[in-house]
């Protein structure tokens, strides 16, 4: 028994379990006002709560901030592609509705130049570097396409003649190309009347026009009168529209007339072609050449 009580170490545990009991029993206790140690206990633990507190709210606030942000990128994002999708369909829909009333033309046209054996076809290839001389088409010898055959656009408008060909596409030469064996033998038409005639023999790149050259200097020639192809050539069937006179002025040696033709056609842009083939043959060349 004294050996029991001789044990600091166990009494000082015993007296501690009861005290601890009795501060729980006390502080567990129905009551309005706590202790003053209770007061101090609960003073310092919100002290450090607080202290932990403030930090973690605010990089909580950070990361909400973060979120929202992205959250708000995206759905800008995902805005912005339907952008792009409507603007692309916008274009899609545009060109669609361009090429319905550019094949309607063509298909108008059959009644117009019913005298020819018409091809449609595509432009497939524009060179930058010569814009204003050549487009490519997808029609070639296995369409029993030929140099020189004639090439309007969808409303009538003659765009040029066919220059080279090969097994499945063709080249175009347009009227807007220099070259000075590019000539066309033209007619002024005033109503059923034909005033004059004369040759197409360049065009004016800065104003657009082509130059209609050699017509007689007693013709009766006025401004807003059609021009149309003679069909005394050997490339171009009669009738195909060349397009309207703008000016006229005597040449320089005031022996001739020279009108400026605003085109039918504009060698701008064009999706579409008929390649045309004339109906009545060409002078044999053999008598051509009898002839120089």
């Amino acid at each position: 028994m004294p050996s029991f009580f001789s044990n600091k170490k166990l009494i000082i545990l015993l007296v501690s379990l009861i005290i601890l009991v009795a501060l729980i029993g006390y502080s567990t206790s129905n009551r309005e006002n706590p202790t003053g140690p209770e007061k101090l206990v609960r003073d310092s633990v919100g002290w450090v709560q607080n202290l932990f507190s403030t930090p973690a709210h605010f990089v909580g606030g950070f990361i909400e901030n973060v979120r929202d942000i992205k959250d708000l990128y995206e759905e800008n994002q995902l805005l912005k592609s339907r952008l792009d999708e409507y603007a692309q369909i916008s274009v899609e829909r545009n060109q669609l509705a361009n090429e319905n009333e550019t094949l309607q033309d063509m298909l108008d046209l059959q009644d117009t130049l019913n005298d020819y054996v018409k091809r449609p076809a595509t432009v497939i290839h524009r060179n930058p570097d010569r814009w204003t001389q050549y487009v490519g088409i997808n029609l070639g010898e296995d369409n029993n396409i030929t140099t020189d055959m004639a090439v309007v656009d969808s409303n009538g408008g003659l765009v040029g003649k066919v220059k080279q060909t090969s097994k499945f596409t063709s080249y175009v030469q347009l009227l807007s190309d220099n070259d000075p064996s590019n000539q066309v033998s033209a007619q002024i038409m005033d109503g059923e009347d034909i005033p004059g005639y004369g040759f197409i023999e360049g065009y004016d790149e800065d104003r657009n026009l082509l130059i209609l050259r050699k017509i007689d200097v007693e013709a009766d020639i006025e401004p807003e009168q059609t021009v149309t192809t003679s069909g005394l050539g050997d490339v171009y069937p009669a009738g195909l529209i060349l397009g309207e006179v703008e000016e006229v002025e005597l040449d320089e040696y005031g022996l001739s007339q020279t009108a400026y033709v605003k085109p039918a056609a504009d060698f701008s842009a064009f999706g579409y072609l008929y390649v045309v083939e004339r109906g009545t043959d060409a002078m044999d060349p053999s008598l051509l050449e009898e002839e120089d």
